[in-house]
């Protein structure tokens, strides 16, 4: 049995790295949020100011909505399409083992590899979406999907679920290895279907995973600020400014490090209180 100076050895140079690099970084992002403080010189206090700011002008909002809508397009799509691959992998042994490998590629290359290869997809000219849809008679679709505001979210959406649709199939794949063998088997003996398993058998097992991948997905959505920097710089007219990508160009852009920091805040906030209401709910759910 390992005592208790053993156990506090044993866990103490993890808390530091954890104090250094996640809370002390916190609690000065904190205090930095209420100042004006520029990067360079001394800072002054200036109270409630930065988060008067956020809330007062409309371009704050409406950044969190824009994170909000992508983060739900995202979540939903990636979330069931990661369900359907796994089932079909499931289902599909000979070529399950290769899959795994494959499922983390996306996920594994550079963002702006990413961006710039599916901006090109996009693209009004020469770009393969719409030379496909030409192809196949439906030109009356074709359009700049970058750089119309009703599209442009969505189209980026689309490249963010492309990414990482693999490492939720990979997680769910986990999932149905953890299922007993004798309960799918009992029910095939039983002559289910294999939807009827898929509804009835596989889902309610499967509800810890769901947890898990809709929690980790919403959280790294919620962050995210790569793709509609590289795709479209936030444009056209706001339609792909997320909060993150405000807090990168108050920061690097404007050198206003307190508003940032404000804004920081707010997205810290919103981050931890829809991942404990996420988890307290879906855990609920596991129960049912």
């Amino acid at each position: 049995m390992v005592s208790r100076s053993s156990a506090v050895m044993f866990t103490l140079p993890a808390l530091i790295v954890l104090s250094v690099f996640f809370v002390y970084p916190i609690l000065l992002t904190f205090q930095i949020s209420f100042t004006n403080f520029t990067g360079v010189g001394v800072s002054e206090n200036i109270g409630l100011k930065n988060y008067e700011r956020i809330i007062g002008r409309s371009r704050y909002p409406e950044a969190l909505w824009v994170t909000v809508k992508f983060t739900a397009f995202v979540v939903t799509v990636q979330t069931l399409a990661g369900l359907v691959l796994a089932a079909l992998l499931h289902r599909l042994p000979a070529i399950r083992n290769f899959s795994r490998a494959a499922l983390f590629t996306p996920a594994m290359m550079s963002f702006v590899v990413v961006g710039y290869v599916w901006q090109f997809i996009y693209s009004p000219f020469s770009g393969g979406l719409n030379s496909m849809l030409n192809m196949l008679g439906l030109d009356w679709l074709a359009r700049g999907w970058l750089g119309d505001p009703s599209t442009a979210l969505y189209a980026i959406a689309v490249a963010h679920v492309w990414m990482f649709t693999g490492y939720t199939t990979a997680i769910f794949l986990a999932g149905y290895a953890n299922i007993p063998r004798d309960i799918d088997e009992a029910a095939r003996l039983d002559n289910v279907s294999s939807f009827q398993r898929f509804r009835y058998l596989e889902i309610p097992l499967l509800a810890p995973v769901f947890t898990i991948n809709i929690i980790l997905s919403t959280i790294g959505t919620l962050k995210t600020f790569e793709l509609p920097f590289i795709m479209t710089r936030g444009g056209p007219d706001g339609a792909t400014r997320t909060l993150s990508l405000e807090i990168i160009e108050q920061l690097f852009g404007n050198y206003r490090f307190g508003f940032a920091s404000a804004l920081s805040v707010v997205m810290l906030v919103i981050v931890v209180a829809v991942a404990v209401i996420q988890n307290w709910y879906l855990r609920r759910k596991e129960e049912l």
